[in-house]
């Protein structure tokens, strides 16, 4: 079953960096990422249905960030439809809460779930969209961090398991999923990874192409 976005639905997109894309600068709000692609693609398909897009995703957020303002940025918009990104801040040196420990599976779980069952009780409709890391060559510069090829490699030990949380949640909640670590691993295997995120993380345009194609296929 897809998501039927009715005249007048509100959808709103969620996230870290990946989905942030410098919104606040930006003269729709919608940064310069995957979700002014999915708008501006939905504006071309269905002129006769008016939608209000919305994003309040912030750069570096975690699962406990985005839980610190679930209300004010997410649940006091009531919105129709709402899309999540989060995960790969919860991985690797970010995986450290302000006492030192490691956010593991089991706490990144947790949070992820208090985030959506009071959506869940609005009967918005939910998309999840896997966190992903690409298995880029040598190394690089993501944010103000070195990532090299070893480190990646923890990264990617410590991302999987988060990854399948995010699969059990969006089967837990009726969610749509959005299986964009597959997807970019298929996408790569044709390509190389670098054609579609530059560090491995966050997407060049061709990647948040294949993002808003990926979610826009979720929805009618």
């Amino acid at each position: 079953m897809t998501i039927t976005l009715r005249d007048g639905s509100t959808v709103l997109f969620t996230g870290d960096s990946i989905t942030d894309r410098g919104r606040l600068a930006s003269e729709e709000g919608l940064g310069s990422g995957y979700p002014l692609r999915v708008a501006g693609e939905w504006g071309f398909r269905h002129p006769e249905r008016t939608i209000t897009w919305l994003n309040t995703a912030i750069a570096d957020n975690k699962v406990s960030d985005l839980e610190a303002r679930w209300q004010a940025d997410v649940l006091d918009a009531r919105p129709d439809v709402v899309s999540i990104l989060v995960g790969i801040n919860d991985v690797g040196w970010h995986s450290y809460d302000p006492d030192g420990r490691v956010i593991g599976a089991a706490e990144y779980a947790a949070g992820y779930d208090r985030l959506l069952a009071p959506l869940a009780e609005t009967g918005a409709e939910l998309i999840l969209i896997e966190p992903f890391l690409l298995p880029i060559r040598g190394s690089v510069e993501v944010g103000d961090a070195h990532l090299g090829e070893k480190v990646r490699k923890e990264w990617r030990a410590d991302l999987d398991p988060k990854i399948q949380v995010v699969r059990e949640l969006a089967a837990k909640y009726g969610a749509h999923l959005l299986a964009a670590d597959g997807m970019f691993a298929g996408l790569a295997a044709k390509t190389g990874p670098e054609y579609w995120a530059a560090d491995g993380v966050h997407p060049t345009p061709a990647g948040d192409a294949a993002l808003a194609a990926a979610w826009l296929h979720l929805v009618d």
